[in-house]
C-alpha cells in the first residue's frame, strides 16, 4: 500500500500523516471513512453468534440485578427476549473469525501491520445503552455499523486513576468530559491508548471495535522469560571467580549486580531467540481450538488435490507473519515458528496476504521441495486447510 496516497478511511489524509500526527497521539473522528457502509451482520445473527460455545460474548446491564450487571455468554435463546427496552449491550468478541464480510473490513486497515490487529469485536447497544466511561490501553478504531451512538471522551488515564468498585468492569469513577460526537453508520472514531471515553446508544446500534494486540511489559518479560529458560542449561549460573575478600560478609556488593547484569543481558540480548518468542507470542490465535488440521496429509494427495482444482484459504482463527534472520526467512504460524530459505520469501508473501492459494496463483512453487512441503506442513498444522472442508 502507497502510504502517500489519501484514504477516503482516514479522512482523507494519507497513511503516513495519520501515523505522524494521530496514532498513539491523539483522537481522530471520520465522517464517512466507509461511505454508505451497510453492516455485513444484523442484530439477529449477532445474538445468534453469542449462543454459541465457541465464541466470546457478554451482557451489560446498566440497572440489572445490580449497577452495571455484567453476564457472560454463551447465552440462551430466550435470555435476550427477558432484557429491558433499553440500557443493555451485547458485546461478542472476534466477529471477524466467524464471519467473513466481517473479516473482509480488515483490509481496509493494511497500512497497519496485520499481526498487530487482533480482533473486530461487535457490540449491539439497546436506546441508552453503554458499557460506561473507561479507557484501554491499546489503540482501537470504533465503526458504527447501524443507528447512532453518541460518544465522549476525556482525560488520560493510567493505573492510578480511580475506578468504581466492581468485579468485572473496569469503569471510571471520574470522567472529565472534553469533546463529543455522534456516530451515523459510516462513521468512524480512532482512539489512542489510555483516553477515556463513553459510549451511549441514541437508539438500536451497532458498533464494530477494531483493537490491536500491545503486550505489557509484565507480560512480555513473564513470557518472554519462560519461552528463553526453555534453551538454557542448569550449569549457566551466577558466577564471581574475579572475587575479592569480602570487607563485609552480610553485604551485597554492587560489583555483585554487575555479574548478574551480565548473566541477564547474555540471553536477553539474543535477538534471534527475541524475534522467534515475540513472532510466536504475536501470532498465537485468539481460539487456539479452533486451529487444527487433519493428523495426516500426504503431499501426493495434497498435490494431487490441487491440480484436481482445490483451493486452499486460510483458517479464520489462524494468524500469519514472516521476518528475516540473515539470509533466511522465518514463518510465524498461530503461535508456531519455521526456518526457511531465503528463496521462499515471495511465496511467504503470497501464503500471508492471499485470500485464497490454487494452481494459478501458487504456479511454480508446487514444483519447488520446500515450497511443497512449506503448504503441506500449514494444512497438518491447520493453519491452512481445504475450501471445501
Amino acid at each position: 500500500m502507497n502510504s502517500d496516497i489519501p484514504l477516503q478511511l482516514l479522512g482523507g489524509i494519507t497513511a503516513r500523516e495519520f501515523l505522524r500526527d494521530y496514532w498513539q497521539k491523539k483522537p481522530l473522528l471520520i465522517r464517512q471513512a466507509i461511505p454508505d457502509f451497510e453492516s455485513p451482520i444484523d442484530a439477529d445473527e449477532l445474538a445468534g453468534l453469542a449462543l454459541e460455545e465457541e465464541v466470546e460474548s457478554r451482557l451489560v446491564i446498566e440497572h440489572g440485578e445490580r449497577p452495571w450487571e455484567l453476564r457472560r455468554g454463551p447465552f440462551a435463546e430466550d435470555e435476550f427476549s427477558k432484557l429491558p427496552e433499553k440500557e443493555w449491550t451485547l458485546l461478542v468478541q472476534a466477529v471477524d473469525q466467524f464471519v467473513p464480510e466481517v473479516s473482509e473490513l480488515l483490509e481496509n486497515f493494511r497500512f497497519l501491520p496485520s499481526w498487530r490487529v487482533d480482533d473486530v469485536m461487535i457490540s449491539f447497544a439497546a436506546p441508552g445503552g453503554s458499557v460506561g466511561p473507561h479507557f484501554d490501553n491499546y489503540d482501537v478504531f470504533l465503526l458504527q455499523g447501524h443507528g447512532k451512538r453518541n460518544w465522549k471522551i476525556g482525560q488520560m488515564c493510567d493505573s492510578e486513576s480511580p475506578l468504581l468498585q466492581h468485579a468485572d468492569l473496569r469503569i471510571l469513577a471520574e470522567f472529565h468530559e472534553t469533546e463529543e460526537w455522534t456516530l451515523e453508520p459510516g462513521d468512524m472514531l480512532y482512539l489512542p491508548p489510555r483516553l477515556a471515553h463513553c459510549g451511549v446508544a441514541v437508539d438500536n446500534c451497532m458498533t464494530y471495535s477494531v483493537g490491536f494486540r500491545a503486550p505489557s511489559a509484565s507480560e512480555v518479560l513473564t513470557h518472554f522469560t519462560d519461552f528463553l529458560s526453555q534453551f538454557l542449561t542448569d550449569e549457566e549460573r551466577y558466577t564471581d571467580a574475579d572475587a575479592q575478600p569480602a570487607a563485609d560478609p552480610h553485604q551485597i556488593q554492587h560489583d555483585a549486580l554487575d555479574r548478574l547484569k551480565s548473566l541477564l543481558a547474555e540471553h536477553m540480548s539474543d535477538e534471534r531467540l527475541l524475534l522467534t518468542w515475540f513472532g510466536q507470542y504475536m501470532t498465537e490465535p485468539r481460539y487456539p481450538e479452533l486451529v487444527v488440521g487433519p493428523e495426516d496429509v500426504e503431499e501426493e494427495d495434497f498435490l494431487s488435490a490441487l491440480q484436481d482444482g482445490a483451493i486452499l484459504i486460510r483458517n479464520p482463527s489462524a494468524r500469519l507473519a514472516w521476518s528475516e534472520v540473515d539470509d533466511d526467512l522465518l514463518l510465524f504460524a498461530s503461535g508456531q515458528s519455521r526456518y526457511l530459505p531465503g528463496k521462499l520469501r515471495e511465496l511467504l508473501k503470497l501464503i500471508c496476504a492471499a485470500d485464497a492459494l490454487h494452481t494459478e496463483n501458487l504456479g511454480e512453487w508446487l514444483n519447488d521441495e520446500d515450497g511443497r512441503g512449506l503448504l503441506c506442513e500449514l494444512v497438518k498444522q491447520g493453519s491452512l486447510g481445504f475450501a471445501d472442508e
